[in-house]
């Protein structure tokens, strides 16, 4: 699956949905692909403030668990408890039903860091590899 062309990626295999001044965050297909059967999320809670390449939350499979990494600065403003309560939802709809929190960007320049869709595959291909 290639990544959607909307979104922004990290190369720790965030993904980012800009809309005005809020983000949506969330795992990609690729993480979830090497992750496996996802069986757990530990995300923050709403008026938690996360910090770019900072740690904001725990994924957990049934091969490993790993850090969930903020792509930017910001407060996070919602969070999925349909995907906190039913982890695999990453697995089956990591683009769709599965975003994991949404944050209220504190430093939009942030966001020019990131990587459009064509090079975030490159890069999920390479990583791959």
């Amino acid at each position: 699956m290639g990544a959607p062309k909307d979104l922004k990626y990290t190369k720790t295999h965030e993904w980012v949905r800009v809309d005005g001044d809020v983000a949506t965050i969330g795992l990609s297909d690729h993480a979830q692909g090497e992750l496996g059967d996802i069986t757990y999320l530990e995300l923050p809670d709403v008026g938690s403030a996360i910090s770019a390449d900072k740690a904001l939350g725990v994924v957990e499979s049934v091969k490993a668990a790993s850090d969930i990494y903020s792509p930017i600065d910001g407060e996070v403003i919602e969070r999925n408890e349909t995907a906190v309560g039913s982890p695999e939802l990453v697995n089956q709809s990591p683009y769709g039903d599965a975003w994991l929190i949404k944050v209220k960007i504190k430093d939009a320049a942030q966001l020019a860091k990131l990587m459009g869709s064509d090079e975030y595959d490159t890069f999920s291909e390479n990583a791959a590899h």
